[in-house]
Parts: C-alpha cells; structure tokens; sequence
C-alpha cells in the first residue's frame, strides 16, 4: 500500500454530509431553500396570528401588543438568526471535518448559551420594558396590556431561545425538512389555540391579552419538545449524551464570535428602520402610514434572502470543514447572485406597479402618493439588500463576518445621518428615501471585499498524495473540489 494512503485516517460521513459534499451545487441549494423560506415565512405568520386576534380586544389591546412585538421580533432574529447562525456554522463545519464527537456535544452548548441568554432577556426586559413602552407612547389601557403581555412572553424568554438554538441545530445538519414540519405545525396549532386562550371556548375562561401570550409560549414550549425528543432520541445524525458535558470555553467562543456579529447585522437592519420611520413621521400621518406600507415589503425582502442564503451557510460551513475551500467560493457567488436576482426581481416589480403593493393597505391618495414615492425610489435597490443579506449567511459559515457587518453599519449610518440631514435642510421625503437608497447599496457593495479577496476562504487544501480512485471523501485529506 502507498505510505501516503497509510498515513491518511479514514473517517466516516453520514449520507446527508456526504450529499452536502459532492451533490451539484445550484440543484442542492434550489432544493434546500425552498423549506428554509417557508420556515421563515411561517416564524413570521406567529405575529400576523396574533395580533389579528388581539386586534379583537380593542384599540389599547392593539397598541400595546404592537409594542411590544418589535421587541419580540428582534429577540427572534438575534436568537434564530444571529446566535442559531454561529450554531449552524459550528455544527456543520464540525460534521464537514468528519468530527461526529465534537458536533454531539455542541447540542449541549446550544442548550447552554440558549438557558444563558433567555434568562438575560428576561431579567433585562422584565426591568426596563414599562420604562421602554411609556417612552414609546403607551399609557393607561395601552401600557397595562404591554405591560402584562411582556412580563409573560418575556418571563418565558428560555423557551424561545431553546427552541431557536434546537432548530439551529438541525439545520446545522443540512436537515432542513423537520424545522418545516415544527414551525408549520405550530402555526396550525396556533391558529385555534390563541383565539381560545384569548376569548375563552365553553368552559376554558377568556384570559384576554395574557391568553394571548401563553399562546406564544405553548408554540415555543411544544416545538422545543418535539425537537429535544427528535435530537436524544436518536432520530438525526446527531446524537447529544444523555447528560451534558465537561463544557470548555473554546466551542461558546466560536459559536458566539459568530453570533455576536451576526446579533449586529440584525440590530442595525431593525434600527434603521425604526429610526427612518421617525424621520418621516415628522411630516404627518399619511407620510408615515405611506412609508409603513411601502416598508413592509422590506421585511419579506428577509425571508427570501435568508431563505437562499440560510441553505448556502449549511453547505459552506460543511464544506469549509472538508477543506474544500474552492467548492465553498463557488457556492458563496451562486448564493449571492441568486439572492441578489430574487431581491432585485421584488424591487423592479414594486417600482414599476407600486400601487398594486400600496393600495392592498390604504386607498387613500396621498398615502398611495408617498408610498409609490417610496418604492419607486428605494425597489430598484432592493437587489443590494440581497447581496448584503447573502453575505451575512455566508460570513457566518466562514465565521469572517467583518465585512457583512461593515456593510450593515454603512447602510445604518448612511440612512440615518443622511436622513437627519435631509430633515434639518427642509428637503422633502425624495431626498430622505435616497438616502435609504444609498444605505441599502452600501450594505452589498461593503459586504462584498471579502468575497472577491476570498480572505475567508483561505483554506489550505491538504489533498492526498495519492489522486487516483483512492482520493476521496473517505479520507480526512479531502480532493478539492
């Protein structure tokens, strides 16, 4: 036997890394982003169920559950999106080296940071969301429904983040199938189950705003069931030890280096946007209703990209594991370029029928004037969103996530200081929303050094001596691709 192949250690990969490793890119990432979009949409659909149904309780019902869901959204994205990314990119770059031990473990380090964080968030929101809500505008009815749906949503702040880091866990796994049939299972058990909780059924008592917010926690509580039961009870590639580890520093610093910076990507995109709609608040209601309705579309312009680029991370994460830096390059520029089509595609579609998007909100013109404004001037740049956006997913694979987050700083300084100026020089809202235009080419255009320098595809390709029918994924000396 050649002495290079002796001194190559086989290792064993499982037929779903192993997919993730030779399938044809494009057919792979197509055929995963279609579950991971409807995750998305579905996570989304929880808020638009129940605040249909809150809605139902009155005026001061509504306003102070509308407080308090932009708070629940971004606890959301930083768990699911930011922290759950470092989980994914961790697991699946562990699975791509062929460390099934390592990978294992990192389901009790999930858990661990998910216990960490959720009682942060509860103890921080506990104390501070009636001082957040009254400076927002809530009082009397309005801040006592905040008041009371926060402190139980958020008094519950553990399951969230365990069921987010569970679902990352999953997915780390390239199994993309299971976290659809959770959260969308979820959604239609959620669909009974608030309106009950909320205006009571025979003899179940209404509990009002707080049957509402054990709803949310019933959702949460019952996916992280089903997923602790699919991880320990041996149904994935995964399989966590009954009892939890001897835990190290070194796997939380991976996870959360990623997740850290990823958290600041997602805490700009949701400042900006808040801070703009401040902007153009000031120039009255239709202004801000205008805006409101045009900026909505922004928000699906998330799940589309994530949807794409969520799969992308998974299959360069595994194959940066393998060593197959080449492979990973290639899959990050598919990702981009078909992110950036699907945003674009949703812009120039916005920008030249605005009216089709505005008008299902408001018939009123001058809200329809402001919001064809609106998207007339910001649609055709939604296609930088994408690349930004794409660039996220992937610097969370690589866990090189400098250039992402330069972009997402850009664009929120960029929107913001451009937009207060505007405002101090008594420019009209033309000139607010280029600067919302400049911020969101900014965030693709600082992403995308990283990607044309392949600084975080430095890989070195340690490929066997030997490259006949030997040199294979059956050896830790991985074939570049």
């Amino acid at each position: 036997m050649d002495p290079a192949q002796q001194s190559t250690p086989t290792i064993t990969l499982d037929q779903r890394t192993r997919i993730l490793l030779e399938a044809p890119v494009l057919p792979m990432l197509l055929k995963l982003a279609a579950p991971n979009m409807l995750v998305m949409l579905a996570q989304m659909s929880t808020g638009l169920v129940e605040i249909y149904f809150v809605a139902r309780l009155g005026v001061d019902a509504l306003a102070g559950a509308s407080l308090v869901f932009p708070v629940l959204s971004l606890i959301t994205a930083v768990s699911q999106g930011a922290v759950g990314g470092g989980v994914v990119a961790t697991i699946a770059r562990a699975l791509g080296r062929g460390q099934q031990a390592q990978a294992n473990q990192l389901v009790w380090y999930a858990v661990a940071i998910a216990v960490f964080f959720g009682l942060l968030t509860s103890s921080v929101i506990l104390s501070v969301g009636p001082l957040f809500y009254r400076a927002m505008g809530a009082e009397g009815a309005s801040l006592a429904v905040a008041t009371t749906y926060s402190s139980m949503v958020f008094g519950g702040a553990i399951v969230i983040w365990v069921f987010n880091l569970l679902l990352a866990a999953v997915r780390g796994t390239g199994n993309l199938l299971l976290p659809v049939a959770i959260v969308c299972g979820g959604v239609l058990i959620l669909l009974p189950l608030s309106p009950m909780l909320i205006f009571g059924l025979g003899p179940l008592p209404a509990f009002g705003i707080a049957g509402a917010a054990a709803a949310v926690l019933l959702y949460y509580a019952g996916g992280s069931l089903c997923l602790a039961l699919y991880l320990w009870g041996g149904g994935g590639i995964l399989r966590p030890s009954a009892r939890p580890p001897r835990l190290t520093w070194a796997p939380f610093r991976e996870i959360l280096r990623v997740g850290g910076m990823s958290a600041l990507v997602s805490a700009t995109t949701n400042l900006t946007i808040a801070i703009i709609t401040a902007y153009v608040g000031t120039a009255g209601v239709a202004a801000l209703a205008g805006y409101g309705a045009g900026a909505r579309l922004e928000f699906i312009l998330v799940p589309l990209s994530y949807g794409i680029g969520g799969p992308a991370g998974i299959l360069i994460g595994t194959n940066i594991g393998a060593g197959q830096g080449g492979r990973a390059g290639r899959t990050a520029w598919i990702t981009v370029l078909l992110a950036a089509l699907a945003t674009e595609a949703v812009g120039l579609a916005a920008a030249t029928w605005p009216a089709a998007w505005i008008g299902s909100f408001s018939g009123d013109p001058a809200v329809l004037a402001i919001g064809t404004t609106y998207l007339r001037t910001v649609g055709p740049f939604f296609g930088f969103f994408g690349i930004g956006y794409a660039l996220y997913c992937v610097g969370q694979a690589t866990g090189r996530m400098g250039w992402p987050v330069a972009g997402a700083v850009t664009r929120a300084a960029i929107a913001v200081v451009g937009g207060a100026a505007a405002i101090r020089l008594g420019a009209n809202l033309d000139h607010l929303f280029s600067a919302v235009s400049l911020g969101m080419t900014s965030f693709g255009l600082f992403s995308l050094p990283g990607l044309f320098l392949r600084s975080a595809y430095g890989i070195r390709q340690r490929i066997s001596a030997a490259r006949g029918p030997n040199c294979g994924l059956h050896t830790v000396n991985l074939c570049s691709k």
